[in-house]
């Protein structure tokens, strides 16, 4: 009898492991399922985000865009003020304005007419090919006063220029203080238009 009393415990004991397990596979089926979920969750929020970031950017390109069109703008009124002031330099409290010529270009418009004619203090040889070198046709036409068959001189043009000063006033006790970034330097911000 207790054979028999031991087996139908342990047939309980076995039956009540086998349903455990069971249930511990479907557990892990839903914890599955869950992460499966989360994934997908994080994908979403991941794409949300994206999106919120276009959207972003696309607001500031717009918003810069108007920006810049009011610098350009404010730009030519400066430039077409310092041709009215007939000078070159312009400094202010806020700034300098001024108009430098750039220097001239060389333009090679027929290379083998070029290649013909020119001496080697006007070419960079490199073994097995020889190619202009536009610093020393420059010098050779300062020298010797004549461009070069198969070159073209492009005059440097004038153009205009601000700097803005990037320090503020504040008015502390009734005095007026002067607060620059960076070292003692003036920091400025420098456009060529």
């Amino acid at each position: 009898m207790k054979s028999e009393g031991a087996s139908f415990i342990d047939q309980i004991v076995k039956e009540a492991e086998e349903k455990e397990q069971k249930l511990n596979r479907e557990l892990a089926d839903l914890m599955l399922l869950e992460i499966s979920n989360l994934q997908d969750e994080i994908e979403r929020v991941f794409d949300q985000a994206e999106k919120e970031r276009t959207i972003i950017k696309n607001w500031a390109i717009t918003k810069n865009s108007k920006l810049a069109s009011r610098i350009e703008w404010i730009s030519k009124k400066l430039e077409l003020f310092l041709k009215e002031e007939k000078v070159k330099t312009l400094e202010l409290a806020f700034g300098s304005l001024r108009f430098r010529k750039q220097p001239d270009r060389i333009e090679i418009l027929d290379n083998e007419l070029f290649l013909n004619n020119a001496t080697s203090n006007m070419l960079s040889i490199i073994p097995e090919t020889a190619k202009a070198d536009l610093n020393k046709i420059k010098a050779f036409i300062k020298r010797a006063g004549r461009t070069p068959k198969g070159c073209e001189v492009i005059p440097g043009e004038v153009k205009f220029s601000y700097s803005i000063n990037n320090h503020k006033e504040i008015e502390v006790n009734g005095t007026k203080k002067e607060i620059r970034t960076g070292s003692e330097q003036k920091n400025k911000l420098r456009v060529v238009i």
